[in-house]
């Protein structure tokens, strides 16, 4: 479990395909505290460490993770928020985050709106639903509160120290982002399909 709360920006330096996908992220983490097998949300996705440097980690990234994310535009270069597990008695600054990402948002306008930048995103179909006003959602790893929602467009406002601490400070037009929707909209919607 994570909280959305990003605490490093990783560069991915390795790319192979191994059968599977196998990325080596750099990271500012200290990586003698980090377990064989933890688990590390790169762009809000939740991967399992398979080897450890001084300064990286390698996971391995499955087809179906590859085909359901935003993986599969990842480039040697990139920049990735990253976030390490929820440990027992650590804040939560954001939300619940499972890393296991719904889908693949669209980023389709972007407006300066004094130090904040507000931005425009579509949803898949079958995810607007979840999407609520004043609600959460995670971006990329980012516990971010949807500002409005129409069909399946929805905004989120980006505050300048969002901005600084995420990759979220270089979005552009056209970016596929990672999309998890709230966990509790899941239920709520589940529920009053069960009602």
């Amino acid at each position: 479990m994570f909280t959305g709360i990003v605490t490093d920006l990783g560069v991915i330096t390795q790319l192979e395909q191994q059968g599977d996908l196998r990325a080596r992220i750099k990271t500012g983490y200290d990586t003698s505290g980090i377990d064989m097998g933890a688990s590390i949300a790169s762009d809000g996705v939740c991967l399992t460490v398979i080897d450890l440097g001084p300064d990286w980690y390698d996971v391995q990234i499955s087809a179906e993770t590859v085909n359901k994310t935003n993986v599969g535009a990842w480039s040697v270069g990139k920049r990735v928020n990253l976030e390490r597990a929820l440990k027992v008695g650590d804040e939560l600054g954001g939300h619940i985050v499972s890393g296991h990402v719904d889908g693949v948002a669209e980023v389709t306008k972007i407006e300066d709106e004094g130090d904040s930048t507000r931005v425009q995103m579509r949803a898949p179909d079958d995810l607007a639903r979840f999407i609520a006003p004043k609600g959460s959602v995670a971006l990329n790893g980012t516990s971010l509160t949807v500002n409005e929602v129409e069909g399946n467009i929805f905004g989120i406002n980006f505050i300048p120290h969002t901005k600084e601490v995420t990759t979220w400070g270089k979005v552009a037009v056209g970016d596929m982002v990672n999309l998890e929707i709230d966990t509790l909209a899941r239920y709520v919607a589940r529920l009053a399909e069960a009602g």
